[in-house]
């Protein structure tokens, strides 16, 4: 696999999805074999990128190979990679329903079949913290927890897992229409039911088990 061909691909897509604005937003891969990091650099803009500016890293954060400077969110990515065996890809965007909820400091239930199938866990809203500092990074960590393959970052978008890039953008999908569904039924004056542990296990067990071909 050509990783940083997967990380450009990845960038271009999410601009032209609209969830993110510019150079905001960074993407990376995890070559789990070599242990190895492939992350977008800081401010450039995600249409113009090239294999030679994709930066690869250790999971020490040392530079291997690449002249630019790496995303100011690699402490974030790197960290995730550290906390999260089950990852492999991690995306952060600026999805605008998302970050609604980012901005009120507020958690995503999951109230939907497909989020319980896709999100894991509860999407929760991790304390402000700079951007790219460590508190960002360790803030990050522990909203994301054991099983959420997303939270959000107060005031500053989502982060989203996979154990492939398509799967991060699924993720992706998947937590922006939750939350607009939201945003709809509480303007309809209505609520939604936060499935319970016994349920999500079971919603967890049919999307390894049951759905799709062996």
């Amino acid at each position: 696999m050509d990783y940083a061909d997967l990380v450009i691909e990845a960038g271009r897509r999410m601009l032209r999805q609209g969830e993110t604005i510019g150079t905001w937003g960074n993407i990376s891969a995890l070559d789990a074999e070599k242990g190895e990091v492939y992350i977008t650099p800081s401010g450039m803009a995600y249409d113009t990128l090239q294999p030679e500016d994709i930066v690869v890293l250790n999971m020490e954060g040392d530079t291997l190979r690449g002249e630019r400077r790496p995303s100011v969110e690699t402490q974030m990515h790197l960290s995730v990679y550290r906390a999260r065996s089950d990852c492999r890809a991690v995306i952060h965007t600026h999805p605008v329903w998302s970050t609604a909820f980012s901005a009120m400091g507020e958690d995503i239930p999951i109230f939907l079949d497909e989020a319980a199938q896709v999100l894991g866990d509860t999407v929760r809203t991790a304390g402000y913290a700079m951007p790219g500092t460590k508190e960002l990074a360790e803030n990050c960590v522990k909203a994301l927890g054991e099983r959420s393959m997303a939270c959000l970052l107060r005031c500053h978008g989502a982060v989203c897992l996979g154990r492939t890039m398509e799967e991060a953008f699924m993720v992706s999908a998947v937590l922006e229409s939750a939350a607009r569904i939201l945003s709809i039924i509480r303007s309809m004056s209505g609520t939604a039911e936060a499935y319970n542990s016994e349920h999500l296990a079971r919603m967890r067990d049919f999307m390894k088990n049951q759905y799709g071909q062996r």
